[in-house]
Formats: structure tokens, C-alpha cells, sequence
């Protein structure tokens, strides 16, 4: 019996794969996608009774292209297609297409695809945002939130994208050498918010999705093979090594958020660590794009062995210069908890405020502004700091991760402070 948690990853993880061969066989976007979904949808229906194939990606791929097909004959001769039995049996055909389809053709089929959402005739939150849907097949609640926009904008945004990649004759061949250098930083962007959908979950029970954040570590390294004399994508590689590497320590045993300082550092992954950390090294001589400086900043957390050993000196550095190479309020965010280790929570504080416009429906802000304003005694201001934090939250485990910070500090300032309870 397929379980159905299996299920669900093994889709995910052969969706590029199979995406970019469909785009191969049909030229376009929109008959690739629809059918992946009909291979999808057959595949909910036959895996569970039949056992998984030996290959699902082929399986998909097959099973797609001849779902395809047969509409495409159906629309234009009108005649009755054949059982579902004979469709959906491959036998030996799966394993001559699994023969055919090498993972030097894979990494082709994907970077392909990847460089079609992201070709120049589309903005760049365009090109992101239809990446995101089409490679990875995150939905738009989840795209959404990653960009901090309402679904209905991402929804316009995506439609947009699909119309002119439909209208604008894009050629759907692997560009050339000077071309794939300009499409990079977008196809880095793509990688990066499906890292971070996987290692902070929008919603469902899960915080945590690690298949995505996976993924993304393998389109991450297929993209540093292809381009190993890019800093920043040697950065983008190490960083998401890195974050991953502390997965194992991230939640307990109930599923809730356990805090950095917290986590049990003897379950991270020491050889992934010693990995991210040589990659980090390895590019200390070339100008630090904004990958690379965060992953400077992941490396600092890796290092220490115990949380008091943890420079936050230089990881407030690497933030200031992260701001200035990629402006952001979440980077200026993020700083401001190293300020506050250094130059304590009111500095922080001043640093943040600026940001609530921007910031207003982002969890994380009204979370870190609650842990400053209580370190300096003004517990009202805090409880209402901490109470739209637990309304915003996505999860379950983010709202545990509220109340658990709140605990943390009650117990280290000897204050009372306490959020309305309000079914979060």
C-alpha cells in the first residue's frame, strides 16, 4: 500500500523532470502542463492499487504524453479513444523510456524549462512566479506569500506570464552561453523561494516540507554544475545546504518550532555542514552577491558549537552588507536581531519601526517586535505585539513558536505578559 505522504513527494520530485520533457515534446507551456496533471491524476488512481512504477518520472512522462496525444486526436477526428487499461499499462515501454531518458537528458529537460519561466521577455517577478508554479507546482497561496502579496494579484501575475510566453513566440531551446548568464539571478531567485516554501511551510499541518526544500537543493547543484564559476551560485548552494543541514533539530517530537539556541546540535548534519562550510570557503575571494553573504551568515550559526559561541559581531556585518547589495525589510528584519545581541533591543527596536508599513501582515515582524519590546519592560505593548503575531501565524507550529518565545523570556526577565487567547 503507497503512502499517501510518499505519493505526494514522489510527484513533486519527478514534476521538473517530467514538465521539461512534455515542454520538449509539445512547444508549449500550457499542453505540457495539462499534461502532467492527467498523468498526475492517473497516477493517484493506478499507484495505490498497482504499486509504484520503477520509475515514476518515465511513468509520468508516458503516460502524459500519450494522454496528450490521444486528446489531440480526439478534438480532430472525434473518435473513441482507447480503454484506460491500455493507456495507463506501459509495461516494458516504461523501462525502454526510463533507458532513454539519462540524467545528462534530465538536466537538460530541466534547465530548459527553468529558462523558458524565466526568459527576459517577462519581469522578473513574472519570470519567478511562473517558475515557482510551473517547475514546482507550489500553489498560489503559497507563491504569494513568498512574494508578501495577495493571492489574487499572484494569480494575475501568473496568467500574465503564461499569456506572453503563449504570445510571444519564445524559442523553446536551451539558450546559448551569454543568455543563460542573464536569466541566472532569476532562475536563482525561483530556487531560493522554493528552498524557503519548504523550510517554512504557508500552511497545512506541516512547517516543515522537505521534499521542496530537497528539491531545490538538487536544482540548486545541478545549477552549480553547470555554472561552478558563479560565487553566487555556490552561495545559493551552501546556504541552502546549511539551513537544511539543521532540519532533524528543527522540530520536536509534538511538531513544534524548537528555537535556534534550543536545538539539539547533535542532530544536525555534521558531513552536510562540513560541505556548505568548504563551499563558503572556497569563494572567499570573489565579490559576495547577496547568496553568498547569506550563507557567510548561515555559516556563522553553523560553526558554533554552542549557542554563546556564536559571533553575532560579524553576522551583523554580513547583514549590513546583504542591505546594501539587496535592500529588503526582511533583511533589515533579520539584522536587527543580531543588533539587538550586540547593541541591545532597543537599538533593534529603533531599527524595525520603520518597517511596519511593509511588514503588516508578516508574522515573523510582530514576533521579533514582541521579544524587543519585552526585553525593555513594556509588556502591554508587547502582548499586543505578540497577539497579531499568533494571528498572522500560517501553522500551528508558528504560533507554538510565539508562546514558546514568550515563555523563553517571561522565565529570563521575571516579567508577566501572556497573549489573548484568540484560536490560534
Amino acid at each position: 500500500m503507497i503512502d499517501d505522504q510518499w505519493l505526494e513527494a514522489a510527484l513533486a520530485a519527478a514534476r521538473p523532470q517530467a514538465m521539461g520533457a512534455l515542454l520538449r515534446y509539445f512547444r508549449d507551456l500550457d499542453a505540457a502542463e495539462e499534461a502532467f496533471q492527467e498523468a498526475c491524476l492517473r497516477a493517484l488512481q493506478k499507484w495505490p492499487q498497482d504499486g509504484p512504477p520503477r520509475n515514476p518520472a518515465a511513468w509520468l512522462i508516458q503516460v502524459g504524453r500519450n494522454a496528450a496525444l490521444d486528446h489531440a486526436r480526439r478534438q480532430s477526428r472525434n473518435r473513441e479513444l482507447p480503454s484506460e487499461e491500455l493507456l495507463s499499462n506501459l509495461e516494458d515501454a516504461e523501462a525502454a523510456l526510463a533507458e532513454s531518458l539519462d540524467a545528462s537528458h534530465y538536466r537538460d529537460d530541466v534547465l530548459r524549462l527553468l529558462f523558458i519561466c524565466c526568459h527576459p521577455d517577462l519581469p522578473a517577478a513574472q519570470q519567478i512566479a511562473l517558475a515557482l508554479r510551473v517547475v514546482s507546482g507550489l500553489s498560489v497561496k503559497e507563491i504569494a506569500r513568498a512574494f508578501l502579496v495577495t493571492e489574487s494579484a499572484m494569480e494575475q501575475r501568473i496568467t500574465r506570464a503564461k499569456r506572453r510566453v503563449a504570445a510571444g513566440d519564445v524559442p523553446f531551446e536551451t539558450p546559448g552561453a551569454d543568455e543563460r548568464d542573464s536569466r541566472l539571478s532569476a532562475v536563482c531567485a525561483m530556487i531560493y523561494l522554493l528552498f524557503n516554501e519548504g523550510y517554512s511551510a504557508s500552511g497545512g499541518e506541516l512547517h516543515v516540507r522537505a521534499p521542496l526544500c530537497e528539491d531545490a537543493i538538487r536544482l540548486a547543484r545541478l545549477l552549480l554544475a553547470l555554472f561552478p564559476e558563479e560565487a553566487d551560485v555556490r552561495g545559493l548552494t551552501a546556504l541552502l545546504i546549511l539551513q537544511h543541514a539543521r532540519s532533524k533539530a528543527r522540530l520536536d517530537e509534538r511538531g513544534e518550532i524548537v528555537l535556534l539556541e534550543d536545538q539539539n546540535r547533535a542532530l544536525w548534519d555534521l558531513p552536510a555542514i562540513a560541505e556548505g562550510l568548504a563551499m563558503v570557503a572556497s569563494a572567499k575571494n570573489a565579490v559576495p552577491g547577496p547568496y553568498l553573504l547569506q550563507a557567510g551568515i548561515a555559516a556563522e550559526h553553523a560553526r558554533a558549537q554552542r549557542p554563546l559561541e556564536t559571533d553575532w559581531g560579524e553576522i551583523d556585518r554580513l547583514y549590513a552588507l546583504l542591505e546594501e547589495a539587496q535592500p529588503s525589510p526582511v533583511v533589515t528584519l533579520n539584522r536587527a536581531v543580531a543588533v539587538s545581541k550586540v547593541r541591545g533591543p532597543a537599538a533593534a527596536l529603533v531599527m524595525i519601526e520603520p518597517l511596519a508599513d511593509r511588514l503588516a501582515s508578516y508574522f515573523h515582524y510582530f514576533g521579533t517586535k514582541g521579544a524587543f519590546l519585552l526585553q525593555l519592560g513594556r509588556s502591554d505593548e508587547a502582548r499586543a505585539a505578540f497577539d497579531r503575531a499568533i494571528a498572522l501565524a500560517n501553522t500551528a507550529a508558528e504560533a507554538a513558536h510565539i508562546r514558546l518565545q514568550i515563555d523563553r523570556l517571561m522565565s529570563e526577565s521575571g516579567r508577566s505578559v501572556r497573549p489573548q487567547d484568540n484560536g490560534g
